[in-house]
């Protein structure tokens, strides 16, 4: 079997481990998809169960993106059953991604996976990264929406990814695809925004 398929099912298993929800049973006894937006992400750990458990939470889920890229990149990944090596890290890294937004140990129903896309992102291209993450504090500053600047950073990494790693497609397509279901996933957002009734983020 290539190591890209055995990259893939671990990273789509790892992907799945519902960090926050297990952080928040073990330490602060909320089940974050019950309160507040009912998401599972650092954000919404952060608002309901506090600060420590909200950073874990983020710690983790970037780790879940960033492990399986890591290991592709280690292991050496070659071509193999008609797919380039990128072909396959893109996979390596889409599958945490899959896994957060839509993991089998919760019925595939997760998080918007905007924390684990950082950690795919990490391995690739972390000057991508930091460009983003300026983007993301600028607007976080200016308007107090964080889903704001998550949807603004994963639609324009695409371009950003494309620039610095113009050497591979695949990255690319990877990127696009992850925009597009973060996007889907913040369609009540993107709807709160449009009505003026969103959270804004209070320190």
């Amino acid at each position: 079997m290539p190591v890209g398929i055995f990259i893939g099912l671990f990273g789509y298993l790892l992907g799945s481990i519902p960090t926050g929800l297990l952080l928040t049973k073990l330490f602060s006894g909320v089940d974050p998809r019950k309160a507040g937006s009912k998401n599972i992400g650092a954000t919404n750990v952060f608002r309901t169960s506090g600060r420590t458990l909200g950073i874990l939470t983020l710690i983790g889920d970037v780790l879940k993106g960033l492990i399986p890229v890591w290991i592709g990149l280690r292991w050496g990944v070659v071509d193999q059953w008609g797919l380039t090596a990128d072909q396959w890290i893109a996979i390596a890294g889409l599958s945490p991604f899959l896994g957060h937004v839509f993991p089998i140990f919760l019925g595939f129903k997760g998080g918007k996976g905007v924390a684990t896309a950082v950690g795919v992102y990490l391995s690739i291209s972390p000057i991508a990264v930091l460009i983003e993450f300026f983007l993301f504090i600028v607007i976080l500053w200016k308007w107090r929406y964080i889903s704001l600047g998550s949807i603004t950073c994963a639609t324009t990494i695409p371009i950003l990814i494309a620039y610095f790693r113009s050497d591979s497609q695949a990255y690319f397509i990877m990127s696009v695809i992850i925009a597009a279901l973060i996007l889907y996933r913040h369609q009540s957002n993107i709807a709160r925004l449009l009505q003026g009734t969103e959270n804004k983020w209070k320190n």
